[in-house]
């Protein structure tokens, strides 16, 4: 994996969180990425780009929110899991470099939500849970739509939580995963492979925050 790796404890009104710092070289950015609602930065997606970013001069920082930190099981709720990302936001700024903010599912509403008002560089949206499933009149969109900074929405193409043909006409970059579930899960009878499917986001990813 790339980069060099330490682990910083930060206290938030909403609990403590934790940050696992993967650095690059002569870093220009930060990625700051968090987790969804029912698991962790473990996730295939984060950690593919945890691995991959360091050597495009960004240091990634994979967030643990409060709750994850304190072992619960079940993400609290929207505006919790914002303090939460509000309350850590001094320690990612106060390393000096641009700030991307992101996340997967959960953790990219909560990017979207929040940057502008923390001054984020840009959002990175993976697995961004337009609807939940069955349900596409439940839209989310309004909080992609509005993060008002530069954007790339990462999305898988079986995604039940949006597919990328639903999502709405916006100033954002699209990246679609071919058969991808919400967690880019690929099926074994699928003319790509897992490996392909995580080497389709960290070159989509890459190449976008290349171009910031």
């Amino acid at each position: 994996m790339g980069g060099v790796t330490d682990i910083q404890l930060i206290e938030t009104p909403a609990g403590g969180a934790r940050i696992t710092w993967r650095r690059a070289a002569k870093a220009r950015l930060i990625l700051a990425v968090s987790h969804g609602a029912g698991g962790g930065i473990d996730a295939r997606d984060l950690q593919a780009i945890a691995g991959a970013l360091p050597a495009h001069r960004v240091t990634v920082a994979l967030v643990e929110q409060p709750w994850r930190v304190a072992g619960k099981k079940v993400a609290p709720a929207p505006k919790t899991l914002d303090v939460g990302w509000r309350g850590l936001w001094p320690a990612l700024a106060a390393q000096g470099l641009p700030v991307v903010a992101g996340g997967r599912s959960a953790g990219a509403r909560v990017a979207c939500r929040t940057a502008a008002e923390l001054g984020a560089h840009a959002v990175l949206a993976l697995s961004f849970p337009l609807h939940p499933p069955g349900r596409p009149e439940k839209s989310r969109a309004d909080e992609l739509l509005g993060a008002g900074v530069p954007t790339l929405v990462v999305q898988g193409g079986n995604d039940p939580f949006g597919r990328p043909e639903e999502f709405p006409d916006g100033k954002y970059d699209l990246v679609e995963v071919p058969f991808g579930d919400h967690g880019f899960a690929i099926p074994k009878r699928a003319s790509i492979g897992q490996d392909d499917a995580l080497g389709i986001i960290t070159e989509g990813v890459a190449q976008w925050v290349d171009g910031l």
